[in-house]
Parts: C-alpha cells; structure tokens; sequence
C-alpha cells in the first residue's frame, strides 16, 4: 500500500447501536473497492473485520477492528467499533485515533441507545459526524421518522442531503437534495433519473434546511441565506464541508449495506464533503515533558514524529501488534522511537496497515496515517512514540470504570500462577478490565463492564491459554465488632511432663469507636501480676484473633482490648502461654459482648434520564439503599444514594437492563456499618457453606 499524506486521509470510526450494520458497510466498502472477491456476512463468520473466534462464534463485533480503503486517490481508515456496551472500551480507542464519526442507524429501528451514546462519545471529544441511515430495503423503512428522530434526539445540525424513493414498494433511489436532482440505483450503481412526481416539495424543503444550515458557517453566505438569494451547488457544498468541521452540519445518507447500495455514494461523500485529517486534526494538545506544561503539535511531516498508541493486540502466536496513529513526522523503517512513559527506545521494524487481521508491510505511515508495528519490547496502550528531542505525552483516553466483579477460580489443579499471567496479557488488549488478587480474600477478581465481556474473558482463557476457568461471586469483605463492654479470664494450663505452661490474664473488651482501626491494646496492670515481658504476648494474642472473628470468621475492627490483671508462673510461664491465654480471653469475651456483623455501605451516584428517575429510587429502596439527594446534570438526573454493596455488585448488568443502556453509575466504599439482624443471620450462613467448600477445594 502506497504512502499518503494528512490531506489525502480520512480517520473514520464506525459506530452505532448493536447490529445496525457497521461491519457490513465496511464488507461492502471493501468489496466495491476491489479489495475482496466477495462480501463477507457476521451471519457466515467470514467478514475481514470480524475475525477473532470469539466474534464469529458470537456473531458481533468485541474488538474495534481497522479496515484501509484506498478510494479516489484518497485513503480512508474506517475503524469498526462493538456495538455492544460491554466493549465499549474497544469505541474510546477508536475515537482517540478518528477524527470524524459515522454513526449508522437502523431504517427500520431508528435512532436506538447505540446512536445516542455514539452520538454522546463523539461530542465528548469533539468530534464531528456523519450518519448513514441502513436497511432502506426492509419494507418497514421509515426514512422521514428517522429523520423526525434524528432532530429530536441530536438537534438542528441533522442535515439530509437525500431524499430517498421507492419504485413497487422497494427502495430504488434517491433525490440528491443538494443539486436536485435523481437518482437511481442500477446494480449498486446510481445513474440518473428524473425526479419522482410528487417529490418536488420534499426536496424543496431539504434543500432549503440544507441552506440554512450551511448560512451559519459563512457570515457571507448568512447575509446571501438573510438576502433570500439562491446558493450555487459550490457554495452549498463548500459550506457542508466548513459546517462539518466546526460540527454545524451533520449530513444524512442512506442505503442498503446489505445489497451495496448507497456505499459507494458513501465514499464518494466522504472524500467529497468530509475534510482529510490535515484540516479536521490540523494540531493536537500534548504535554511537553522538557518544559512541563502543555503544547500544540501540528500535523505536519516536517515536524519531528509523534505518535499515539491507542489500542494493542496480543496474540499467543504473533506477538504484540501496537496499534497507532501517526501526529507529525513520519515513521519511517529502522526509525528510533522515543517512549518516554517508559523511558525506552523502541527501534521501529515491520511497519504494518492493518486490515482485519492482515497484515500489509509498508515503507513508512506519514502524519495523519493509522498502523501497527510488532514486537514493542516496553510500549502498551496509551503510550507516546516520538522523537527524543521533543519528548510529550499526549491525553489519555478516557475510560469507563469497571464495577461488574467476579472472582475467578480455576477449574485445575496448579493454574491459579497461570491465571495471573494470561489474565495481565488479556488486559493489555482491553483497559476497561481490572484484575486483583484481594489480600483479604486470597480471591483473583476481575473487574468488567458487564456480563458478555467476562464471557469472553472466559473463553479466551480456555481457547488462547488452554485454562478452563469457572466465576463466582466474590467474597463480601465483612466486618465483626463488639457493641458492649466485657471483663472476662483467660487462663491456660499445660503439664506434661517437665515444664508445664501457664499463662493467665484478666482483660476488658469494649468498642473502641475507630472502625477504621482493627484494635486497640492497652495495658493497665497493677502490683506485676502479669510481668511486662509477657505484654506483648498477650498483644500478639489479640492481632491474631482479630484476622478472623468468632462469628463468622470475618476480620474485627473497633475492639479494645485491656489487660488488667492476671496471675503467673515463676516457671511455668512463656510468651506462648500468655499468647494463648489472651486468644481464650478474647474469643470468650467477644462472644459475651453484644458481637454483630457489619457490612460495607458504598457511594453510588447514578445518572439516568428523567423518566427513569422513579425506576431508579424505587430499586435503591429495594436494596435497602438511602437516597441522598438528585438533581439535573448535564441532560439527565444525577441520583445519590448510600447502599450496601452486598446489594450492589452485579448493578452495571441491572442499570443497563433497566435503562436500555442509558443510564451510568459510579461507585466507591464510604463506610461499615451494622448490618440487619435477619441480613447477618444469611450472611453466617452462607459463610459457613463457604469455608465448608473451601476446606473442601484445599
């Protein structure tokens, strides 16, 4: 593939609700381009975008995918994107390397969830954006009610430049409502055709939206739109061009990705109306890490090269590919590259275009251009590649917090070292995973989005890395304490023969009003009825006591414990006696005082449309959460509330069935308090049945 420059390049990532067709346009784009013999189908699994087991066996897309089309002397890096929620890790990395979005949407379902957070992702980074409306050959096509819902949802920038026809009920064409003029599809191909009888108004009446639309991006043209002067065809498509790059105008199109109809005007617009990376990216905000404070980096080949690695894919078998996008300079064979993340210098092999998972070799990738280089020895995602004498960083992509955990546990013997491992490599290709092996719990958790994407985790474990791994819900960290004051004995006695063991200590324990310290010791011995050598001993019997309570073997916060008397041995006596003594004094006088258990409360803050506001508090109330307090953010409801996480772990799966994927929540621990009675009653139970299995599994 031969080289291009910034102002022959358009960055574009896919998006759009799940099953709209985003990868089916890229099969049909590359199809009309000569690149492939035939169009692949996600119903068949042999699509070039779809290409991980995981995404055939599941029929959609879990990876953002490159797809590089050279089309009319121009280039265009589409990037497939997931539609499903769970990845949506896989649309930030995207995004951070596109500098215009194609957001597809349904004839025949309209504007779903899909559009309206890839509408949302766009926003957030400024991005501007083109629809395609698809399916127009279902017979339930509505083109004017998307249309209707487009302008609700995404407001007056939503500027359709076709009007779209049928002939004998099927979808046959269109009415260019920019020059005016028909056409219709003829083998996937337009040809020209009068305007149908009837059409005259409609087309009168997107063409005067489009006017008014593109007078706002000339104050030349808004006194020509004021003046009630006609544009010409050139000033109307200058001005659709100024008006997607100050994100004024967002042109509709429409088709049938199936059938191929409507692609190729796709592409024929986008090098036509969608400005190339040199003039919709012509600078980037970086952080120069010389001076330490932030700068602008042109994108220019003369500039010394700069490079942003947004999305890594690693293979048991090819190694690590790093996915980048190219800012200033050019990345040449046998370029030094500057990590500054890590402090390294990568020597630049192989440099690959990625489509699908070929691997094309080229010379070099200039500013502006996306690829791949292998084999990275200390680059990962979200690292800078660039020259040594302008080291910068460059803004990290922002992703969601994973909230959805589960503990992993292997289904053979000997591979929990192996699940470190594999696990840490599956998390270099997705950041939206977390993974932590609790020092409470001893429980490997994985942190996801949702349920699909531990799924796959799964799968990949068993399919890439031969572990068969099981999830189960992770240990809740619970808490014991004491809620009144006690004094209680403890006395140990041994003989056996030689020199026995004796130890015995009076001591008082009460709440000491700190949760947040496990225990407190004091000692308030009087006369030497326990010597002070033997003070620690008896501390020592209390920390390990505390690590797992009589209850229900979960650790003790808030207790203090005070040693007031005793008695002991000439002897006899020993550091572990005294040890022991206090273990049967503690575990004696926590059962006699009042012991309960205490579960963690989270923060959560949860932001959701308003209609949804009333299914939200109701089902805090379910979970015995407390609502704190709501009021408007942005377009939507901000919903504060305290709830025991107990309630609360599996809420990212629940909210989104709940919302239709609207709605977004965090969630933090605040505190611990006393859970109730017939709330501690299950949590022993279960807990007996746990330790019962685990004993059993060791």
């Amino acid at each position: 593939m031969k080289s291009y420059s910034s102002d022959s390049i358009r960055n574009i990532a896919i998006l759009g609700h799940s099953g709209s067709g985003k990868t089916t346009i890229t099969e049909a784009a590359l199809n009309i381009a000569q690149i492939t013999s035939r169009m692949g189908r996600v119903e068949d699994g042999n699509t070039v975008s779809d290409y991980d087991a995981e995404e055939i066996r599941r029929k959609v897309s879990i990876s953002a995918s490159l797809i590089p089309i050279e089309w009319l002397d121009n280039k265009i890096n589409f990037i497939d994107t997931p539609g499903y929620f769970d990845f949506v890790g896989e649309v930030k990395e995207a995004l951070a390397a596109a500098d215009l979005a194609l957001i597809v949407v349904s004839a025949k379902s309209g504007v779903e969830v899909g559009a309206e957070k890839a509408w949302e992702y766009a926003e957030e980074l400024g991005l501007p954006k083109i629809i395609f409306v698809n399916n127009m050959d279902d017979e339930n096509a509505d083109f004017d009610k998307v249309i209707e819902n487009l302008k609700e949802a995404f407001g007056k920038s939503v500027a359709p430049l076709q009007a779209p026809f049928k002939e004998n009920g099927k979808f046959a064409g269109f009415v260019n409502a920019v020059k005016k003029e028909g056409r219709k599809y003829v083998n996937g191909r337009t040809e020209p055709c009068d305007v149908p009888a009837g059409m005259e108004d409609e087309v009168n009446v997107l063409h005067s939206m489009i006017e008014e639309a593109v007078a706002e991006t000339n104050d030349d043209l808004m006194e020509k739109f004021f003046m009630e002067e006609p544009f010409t065809v050139d000033e109307i498509q200058q001005g659709i061009r100024d008006g997607i790059k100050q994100r004024s105008v967002t042109p509709v199109f429409c088709g049938s990705a199936i059938n191929q109809i409507g692609v190729r005007v796709l592409m024929n617009s986008i090098i036509d109306y969608a400005p190339p990376a040199s003039i919709l990216r012509p600078s980037v905000t970086v952080t120069d890490l010389k001076a330490d404070k932030e700068t602008d980096i042109s994108c220019s080949e003369s500039e010394p090269i700069a490079a942003f690695v947004f999305k890594t894919i690693a293979d048991p078998y090819v190694g690590r590919l790093s996915l980048f996008r190219v800012f200033s300079g050019v990345i040449k064979r046998d370029s030094l590259l500057h990590n500054p993340q890590s402090d390294t210098t990568e020597k630049v092999g192989h440099i690959y275009v990625m489509r699908g998972r070929e691997q094309i070799e080229t010379d070099e990738l200039r500013a502006g251009d996306i690829g791949a280089l292998a084999k990275l020895t200390a680059t990962s995602t979200q690292n800078t590649l660039c020259d040594r004498s302008r080291p910068v960083a460059f803004k990290p992509i922002k992703f969601p917090e994973a909230l959805l955990s589960m503990a992993v546990i292997p289904k053979g013997k000997g591979d929990e070292d192996k699940i470190s491992q594999s696990v840490s490599k599956l998390l270099e290709e997705d950041k939206t995973l977390r993974f932590e092996i609790n020092k409470e719990t001893k429980q490997s958790v994985v942190y996801a989005q949702g349920d699909s994407q531990l799924d796959v985790l799964v799968n990949k474990l068993k399919n890439k890395y031969k572990i068969d791994v099981e999830l189960i819900t992770p240990v809740i960290p619970y808490r014991e304490m004491i809620k009144s004051k006690i004094r209680v004995q403890g006395k140990y006695k041994k003989q056996s023969g030689g020199h026995g063991q004796y130890g015995d200590v009076h001591m008082e324990f009460e709440p000491s009003g700190d949760l947040t310290a496990p225990y407190v010791f004091e000692e308030k011995v009087f006369g030497g009825s326990v010597p002070r050598q033997y003070f620690p001993a008896v501390e020592k019997g209390v920390q390990d006591c505390i690590k797992a309570g009589p209850l229900a073997a979960f650790p003790v916060v808030g207790i203090k414990a005070t040693l007031v008397d005793g008695s002991y041995h000439p002897v006899d006596s020993s550091e572990m006696a005294f040890k022991m003594a206090a273990t049967l004094a503690f575990k004696d006088g926590f059962m006699k005082a009042k012991p309960t258990i205490l579960e963690p409360i989270a923060k959560v803050d949860v932001w959701v449309p308003d209609n949804y506001t009333g299914d939200i508090m109701g089902d805090m109330n379910k979970r015995r959460g407390r609502i704190l307090g709501m009021g408007k953010e942005g377009a939507k409801q901000k919903i504060s509330a305290e709830v025991p996480m107990a309630e609360i772990f599996k809420y990212s799966t629940d909210l989104r069935s709940m919302t239709q994927g609207r709605g977004e929540f965090t969630m933090v621990f605040d505190r611990y308090e006393e859970a109730p009675h017939d709330v501690q009653q299950k949590v022993m139970e279960a807990r007996k049945k746990e330790l019962e299995a685990l004993r059993e599994r060791e």
